[in-house]
């Protein structure tokens, strides 16, 4: 989602944030790549093997998926770190965000594989923090939520309910290298993944809910920060 003057608006903006553009969408349409920006922003500077052993995939793979998002600008050379045996990879900024509808219109295929290489890394990430739920510490089990919220809204409602999520999460610290070193004590990455998934009624369908929706329905405007 944008201002009027051009500046998306979220949780987080600024010149940490990309917004993509067609060149962009094209080169994220892919589940690895995806992935790897996410690592980079999470873990920081990492090399084509490490990153491999990650993802369970061969250094090879990630080494062209790494070049291919270096073309698009969304990951860099780390010559500080490299050499001339080993070379280092960091991300350019922190945060994505996808909000027109134009461009979605216009690449539709690339848009829908772009989204659903998102919605893959998100379920990816929640299954990780399941595995993981009960090694945490005792004070942070209490703190998990996964919860399912039917409403029904007109789409202005909905806009709004976006709005209202987006305002609230700007009132609380990011997460990124700057903000991590002036942390509290305790201060840990959480994740809040949100999704507004429009479900609209179709005569002659069952109207039960047999569950989480796979796949979010398509929409005419999509306003997402990612990772």
């Amino acid at each position: 989602m944008t201002d009027s003057d051009g500046t998306p608006r979220g949780p987080k903006h600024g010149s940490n944030t990309v917004v993509l553009d067609a060149k962009g969408l094209r080169a994220l349409a892919h589940p690895v790549r995806v992935q790897l920006v996410g690592l980079l922003r999470k873990h920081g500077p990492s090399t084509a093997t490490r990153l491999a052993e990650r993802l369970g995939v061969n250094s090879g793979t990630a080494s062209y998926h790494l070049r291919q998002l270096g073309d698009a600008g969304f990951v860099e050379e780390d010559a500080e770190r490299g050499n001339a045996r080993e070379r280092w990879w960091r991300a350019v900024h922190q945060s994505t965000w996808f909000s027109e509808p134009e461009l979605a219109e216009r690449e539709p295929e690339a848009a829908l594989a772009y989204l659903q290489s998102v919605a893959a890394a998100y379920t990816l990430r929640t299954q990780r923090a399941l595995s993981e739920l009960q090694t945490l510490p005792d004070q942070w089990r209490g703190t998990f939520d996964i919860s399912d919220w039917p409403l029904r809204l007109t789409p202005e409602e909905t806009v709004n309910l976006r709005e209202e999520l987006h305002a609230l999460l700007a009132r609380y610290r990011s997460d990124t290298p700057e903000t991590a070193a002036e942390a509290p004590e305790g201060a840990e990455r959480v994740s809040l993944i949100t999704q507004i998934l429009p479900e609209l009624d179709t005569s002659g369908e069952d109207s039960t809910d047999a569950g989480p929706a796979s796949e979010p329905a398509p929409a005419r405007r999509r306003g997402m920060e990612t990772w």
